[in-house]
């Protein structure tokens, strides 16, 4: 087995990276492909914002002439400053059913993290923030959620058997629009808003939503007070999401809870087009984009990206604002089907009630995490 660290300038290695999960997911119905430029984006220091503070490295493995598995590592510096440690992160795992290839990867990616005295490798976790994480772990029978990992089951034995072991769980979940919402929580809502003096902007055009995105940055990363294992947006990585995702957004899904003129919440929904990406193999080009703006109009499933409250305005009623806009979002719109995704099942509270709400959790994900020290 031999391990290749690629040079991301190199054409052939950059595709030959680039492609592997289509060897990989070839006859795997649920697997939907990135966006290309994103995936590309990923591997370009000249564009993506992640390389202005920190470095990553990119691996393939080869046997008898075959590519075998992918790996990155990544060392970033923005998010252990934040959280005080020295790790590193794997992230774009994809792998053949082949120990040994999985092996030699991470031998190669933890080799890499030594040399920069880095004492722990998390993930899988990504470049920014708002990257999906962890190995799909239960739900593989589902598609996943726009921008979410899907993986083959055996890549936790994989992992597993590298010496990794389970550093937490998320769970995503599952809402049909006519599932029943008592109406008890609408009335805590409004009486929320009035008390508290909060009020909640809809938006008509992605212009609008383009403009806030300097205190959107703000507001996530003033609603990360007070955790660990989160990583706040920088200036330039806010406005490199902001291009990626306000393209195919609908600005009437976005909320933004006001107190005055200061946002402190958030809830964020986007229609989901993967029915598209598999159709144009994630590209744009010559006439992908047509069909991502038609799956826009027809998509019958949304996401559920995430919804927050700085820690102010939590409890005494601000979970059941934010629920209440989650389901409002729902009903206001003409989809069906919705992907709440991603809810740290550390989080039972939140979760218990979801459950309250018809939301059914389907999927699993999994960090893992391993000691670097000899």
């Amino acid at each position: 087995m031999k391990v290749i660290a690629i040079d991301p300038c190199d054409a052939y290695q950059r595709r030959a990276f680039l492609e592997l999960p289509w060897q990989i997911y070839r006859d795997i119905p649920q697997w939907v492909p990135p966006l290309e430029l994103d995936a590309r984006r990923q591997l370009d220091p000249e564009k993506h914002p992640f390389y202005h503070h920190s470095q990553a490295a990119f691996f393939l493995a080869e046997h008898a002439g075959r590519w075998m598995g992918r790996l990155a590592v990544l060392e970033n510096r923005h998010y252990n400053e934040y959280n005080h440690s020295c790790a590193a992160f794997f992230y774009l795992f994809e792998c053949e059913d082949q120990p040994a290839a999985a092996q030699a990867l991470f031998d190669a990616g933890l080799d890499w993290a030594r040399q920069r005295n880095l004492d722990k490798i998390i993930g899988p976790k990504g470049f920014t923030a708002l990257d999906g994480m962890g190995l799909l772990v239960e739900g593989f029978e589902h598609r996943p959620a726009l921008g979410i990992p899907y993986n083959p089951a055996y890549y936790a034995r994989l992992v597993e058997a590298a010496g990794f072991t389970p550093a937490g769980d998320t769970v995503s979940g599952y809402l049909h629009r006519s599932a029943p919402f008592p109406e008890k929580v609408h009335q805590v809502a409004r009486l929320v808003q009035e008390k508290k003096g909060l009020r909640v902007a809809r938006f008509r055009t992605r212009k609008d939503l383009y403009q806030l995105v300097p205190k959107l940055r703000d507001l996530y990363n003033g609603a990360l007070e007070g955790t660990t294992g989160n990583t706040p947006l920088t200036d330039d990585e806010a406005l490199t999401l902001a291009d990626q995702m306000l393209w195919f957004a609908d600005p009437k899904l976005i909320k933004i809870i006001y107190k005055e003129q200061n946002p402190v919440g958030f809830v964020f929904a986007y229609p989901d087009i993967s029915a598209a990406l598999k159709r144009t193999r994630g590209r744009l080009l010559p006439l992908g984009w047509a069909h991502l703006l038609l799956e826009l109009r027809r998509t019958a499933w949304l996401n559920i990206n995430g919804a927050g409250l700085l820690e102010p305005y939590r409890g005494m009623g601000g979970t059941a604002l934010l629920f209440s806009e989650l389901y409002k979002t729902v009903q206001e719109s003409r989809f069906e089907h919705v992907d709440v995704v991603q809810i740290g099942v550390e989080n039972e509270p939140m979760q218990n009630e979801m459950r309250k709400y018809g939301i059914q959790f389907y999927k699993k994900h999994r960090l893992y995490q391993k000691s670097l020290n000899p």
